[in-house]
């Protein structure tokens, strides 16, 4: 298609193709489609088009193919003339290569034949030498068992059941071990030899020597740790590890030396009678390490007494052979100290055991002794028989039980005198969080589970904070109508409640029985100890992260300390998301108290006007009764509360008893002037000899009662500032402050200035 496509382009073309709808390359495509082509033109042009410019392609294709065959038509006319007498030459050709076609056929078949003959005999070349090597380990095995058996003594008629006779044979330690290396090779023989008859025929005699080995071996291991001689244990371990039974002497020091001492050691009756009980006897298993296992360490280990001295590798007695039987030894006559029925023993005896692991594994010598004993089975099976997560649960429900225990009657007051909180709540739970990483109760395994109980007494507080505010004090003012009980008329009397909140007697059969009494609401009291008590409980939680909970975090090592303590910040700062709530609903009703007596300021006219009174010299009686429940509100929590949680809730209440107070004297000042404007226009219209005995009258009484109304005003005012700075609050604390004394001063300017004159 390409040679095609290139023969194609070379033919010429008429300029008027060049602006056709279409493009020409379109159809030398290997996937060109009529549909395609069609329906893409028809998304440009009409049909009508498309035709028309088809058609115009048509032409110079055409046009263009006759000028081609008019250019070469000579090449056209000779290309029959050249292909005479090709056929002829064909035939020529074709008898030779069927000859040689034919000769090539039996060559190949020549070939192959060979090929098979030499791997016939190459076949049968490998299969005589496999039987000849069985037959040399055949017979290197017959005299293996011949020669073993001459050294040791073994007739061939010897049954295996016979075998014990090996027992009283005496052999030295170079004939074991040159027993044990043709005992090695032997084995060799007989599993490439696997299933041979004379093998299975031969199997009892092996047999019989691998008994009669086995039996000196022990008994030159055994007599080897009796008498203490290195050597002589070096050479026993040397044979065993030459015949892959290493395993075997590890056994065989369990069952000899330590089954018998912990049998001994480890039992009920040995904790009751040792004065340090479980501690005793770990420290008594201890003690077997460097009675009975010196001996062995110097052997299998590199140890500063062993220098010089050849070391037996493979050998783990410690991990392989003394902890496996501790393990099982407390496992089936100490089970009880797994169960965690009493959570406090069972603390104790969990760390008594973990400080035992622990001196165990500095006796293992190395870390790569220490890694094989915490992969061994009996060392995880040891320590999954621990009931931490029953243990786990029962301090959960002990620690959980009595904060949901407190938060049944969460106002009452702690009993506590030296408790710095308040309300019983909060002392409960800090002292629960205290009890779950106290050291008698936190396990280093459990620190994830104890880690989340905290967060969880956390939010629960949390929540229970919420609950108080949406209950006790967003409730009421969303629904005002459902908080106070319907009020019936006089005749239906017998419906009404009783004092307790529940319905009389005759109600109650009418309308079955009556729900739960309602909690009493929470008294402002009860509200500052709460907020005082959120405060300290965010101040000590600071404190007991830094130094309690973040080392014993750090202590194990664990990962994301930075998002562990923004989760705990997290918690710490949802309890105080109310604050701002609970002072606002405490500073409002202090604000109520203190207002009501701002009211007789309204009063001070009625006591100057028309009643010849003298200029005021003291504070008004109002004033002073002002402040006083904001006075008597600090006086009672003023032990409670934090110093800056009281100044801000000090500069709250007088911020806005001021705004009141500012009010009612720009009113009160404002119907003054006016009194005074009106008195003057009247004074006006009267006849010129009683306004002339008016104005007589006035300069001989020196102060208006309308200025003797600013003056007590003034008085009232700065009594007030008194009070607060009394109580530690400055003027520029409280900006409405500024601007009443600004007013009262400015209405009295003028007033003091008359009375220095006079």
């Amino acid at each position: 298609m390409a040679s095609g496509t290139t023969e194609f382009r070379l033919l010429p073309m008429s300029e008027s193709t060049s602006q056709l709808c279409f493009d020409k390359e379109q159809f030398l495509k290997d996937d060109f489609d009529v549909d395609t082509f069609v329906a893409d033109c028809r998304r440009r042009v009409q049909l009508e088009t498309l035709r028309e410019d088809l058609h115009i392609y048509f032409k110079s294709l055409k046009n263009a193919m006759v000028e081609l065959i008019n250019k070469d038509y000579a090449d056209f006319v000779n290309l029959s003339s050249n292909l005479v007498g090709m056929d002829k030459a064909i035939n020529n050709l074709s008898v030779p290569l069927g000859q040689l076609k034919e000769e090539i056929l039996s060559v190949r078949s020549g070939m192959d034949d060979a090929i098979k003959a030499v791997e016939d005999k190459l076949t049968a070349r490998a299969r005589i030498r496999e039987k000849k090597a069985c037959l040399q380990r055949l017979i290197n095995i017959t005299k293996s068992v011949e020669k073993m058996e001459k050294i040791l003594g073994i007739s061939k008629e010897l049954d295996v059941d016979d075998a014990d006779l090996g027992e009283h044979l005496e052999l030295s330690g170079q004939q074991i071990e040159r027993v044990a290396l043709e005992f090695n090779q032997l084995q060799f023989y007989v599993t490439q030899s696997k299933g041979l008859p004379l093998v299975e025929k031969i199997r009892p005699r092996i047999a019989a020597i691998t008994v009669t080995l086995q039996h000196s071996l022990e008994r030159s291991f055994e007599e080897s740790l009796e008498t203490g001689q290195a050597d002589v244990l070096r050479q026993c371990l040397r044979t065993y590890a030459t015949i892959d039974k290493m395993r075997d002497a590890e056994a065989l020091f369990r069952k000899i030396a330590v089954k018998p001492y912990m049998d001994e050691v480890i039992n009920e009756s040995f904790i009751k009678n040792h004065p340090q009980g479980l501690k005793g006897m770990y420290s008594k298993v201890l003690e077997f390490i460097p009675k009975h296992c010196t001996l062995i360490k110097q052997v299998t280990s590199q140890t500063p007494s062993s220098a010089g001295q050849e070391v037996v590798r493979g050998y783990d007695f410690l991990v392989n052979a003394v902890w496996p039987e501790i393990a099982n030894s407390l496992d089936s006559r100490n089970h009880q100290i797994f169960f965690a029925t009493n959570t406090d023993l069972f603390h104790e005896r969990y760390l008594q055991t973990m400080d035992f692991v622990e001196r165990f594994e500095l006796q293992c010598g190395t870390q790569s002794s220490v890694k094989r004993l915490r992969e061994h089975q009996s060392f995880n099976t040891f320590m999954s028989k621990w009931s931490l997560s029953v243990y786990f649960q029962l301090r959960f429900h002990e620690i959980a039980g009595s904060f949901e225990t407190a938060l049944s009657t969460p106002f009452n007051s702690t009993s506590d005198a030296q408790s710095p909180f308040k309300l019983h709540v909060f002392q409960t739970l800090w002292q629960c969080l205290h009890r779950c990483w106290e050291d008698k109760v936190y396990l280093i395994p459990l620190c994830h589970r104890f880690w989340k109980l905290t967060l969880q007494l956390l939010s629960r507080c949390a929540q229970w904070i919420e609950e108080v505010y949406a209950n006790e004090l967003k409730a009421p003012k969303e629904e005002p109508e459902t908080s106070k009980p319907p009020i019936s008329s006089s005749s239906s009397s017998a419906s009404l409640p009783n004092e307790s909140g529940e319905p009389a007697d005759g109600d109650k059969q009418q309308r079955g029985p009556s729900p739960a009494p309602l909690p009493p609401p929470i008294t402002s009291s009860q509200l500052v100890s709460l907020v005082a008590d959120i405060d300290i409980l965010c101040a000590q939680l600071t404190q007991l992260y830094q130094h309690v909970i973040g080392p014993k975090l750090a202590e194990i090592n664990c990962q994301g300390i930075t998002v562990l303590s923004e989760a705990f910040l997290d918690c710490k700062e949802s309890l105080s998301n109310r604050q701002v709530e609970f002072g606002e609903y405490i500073t409002k009703e202090v604000c109520a108290l203190c207002s009501v007596h701002l009211k007789s300021a309204n009063d001070i006219p009625r006591l100057y006007r028309r009643t010849n009174r003298e200029i005021p010299s003291k504070p008004s009686a109002y004033v002073c009764n002002c402040l006083k429940p904001l006075q008597l509100f600090l006086d009672e929590h003023k032990a409670n509360l934090q110093q800056d949680r009281q100044h801000q809730w000090l500069v709250s209440i007088l911020c806005t008893v001021t705004d009141g107070y500012l009010t009612i004297s720009s009113e009160l000042l404002t119907s003054v002037k006016k009194m005074e404007d009106s008195l003057k226009r009247l004074k006006a219209l009267r006849r010129p000899s009683e306004v002339a005995l008016a104005s007589m009258a006035s300069q001989q009484g020196g102060v208006s009662d309308d200025d003797k109304i600013r003056l007590q005003l003034s008085f009232d005012v700065n009594f007030y500032g008194k009070q607060m700075s009394e109580m530690g609050v400055e003027d520029n604390e409280v900006p409405s402050y500024i601007e009443l004394k600004t007013l009262v001063n400015s209405s009295v300017k003028g007033i003091i200035s008359e009375l220095e004159e006079i």
